[in-house]
């Protein structure tokens, strides 16, 4: 079986991560990982930039680690691809399956309503999923829920208490949605729990990633990281 990750976090883009790129790498990799999807927080989110620069400039930095993890992930044998967290007031959505140039292309989603941007994401062939739909925390004000803005639901957060991951599984079977799962990692030494998908060939790319998450071929997983016991 192939273990991948799919909500994962990477210093510097990711205010909120500790880990750099080639750390987060080699934990995965000695955790029986065959690939990762870098999953940094979008411009509308927790990105470590000057939200008054140029559209252009800071997706340059935002692509900066996943294209440094893409070169370390050759270097050590692990498959790196890429990913996204949108963000809308502690409501997150990971989003799959598009390119870099769609991005640079589409600088109108920044104005757009959530609703909006995941429509017209979705149009585009993008696989969206609601990362940890019922987390809880100080600066969320409340639960936002988008079941026909997505595909699925991600099920499984490694880092989120097990009855917001019950009320997630809960939600994802009342409407059909797709159940996935992850560990949204932001610091390796103090990563407990992990997560993600299992295929039984490896994911070629994005694409690949994205049929067999709609066909259902896939499993999800969970393990501990038994360094920290």
């Amino acid at each position: 079986m192939y273990l991948y990750e799919t909500h994962c976090h990477t210093f510097p883009v990711s205010k909120c991560a500790k880990s750099t790129v080639r750390e987060t790498l080699e934990f995965y990799r000695s955790m029986g990982y065959q690939g990762i999807f870098i999953t940094n927080h979008f411009l509308d989110g927790n990105i470590n930039t000057d939200r008054s620069l140029p559209y252009e400039e800071r997706l340059r930095f935002y692509f900066s680690d996943y294209e440094d993890a893409v070169r370390v992930g050759r270097e050590i044998g692990i498959s790196v691809f890429l990913g996204w967290e949108l963000s809308y007031g502690g409501t997150d959505f990971l989003i799959y399956g598009l390119s870099q140039e769609w991005f640079f292309s589409h600088p109108e989603i920044e104005g757009m309503k959530k609703s909006q941007e995941l429509e017209l994401l979705k149009n585009a062939g993008a696989l969206i999923i609601q990362a940890h739909p019922f987390r809880e925390a100080s600066y969320i004000d409340h639960i936002r829920l988008f079941p026909r803005h997505v595909h699925g639901v991600e099920i499984i957060n490694a880092n989120r208490s097990d009855f917001e991951n019950q009320q997630a599984e809960n939600y994802a079977k009342s409407y059909g949605l797709i159940a996935v799962a992850g560990s949204d990692l932001h610091h390796c030494v103090t990563q407990k729990r992990l997560a993600g998908v299992m295929t039984d060939t490896p994911i070629i790319d994005e694409r690949d990633f994205c049929q067999r998450i709609l066909s259902g071929d896939f499993s999800i997983f969970t393990k501990e990281n038994e360094s920290l016991k």
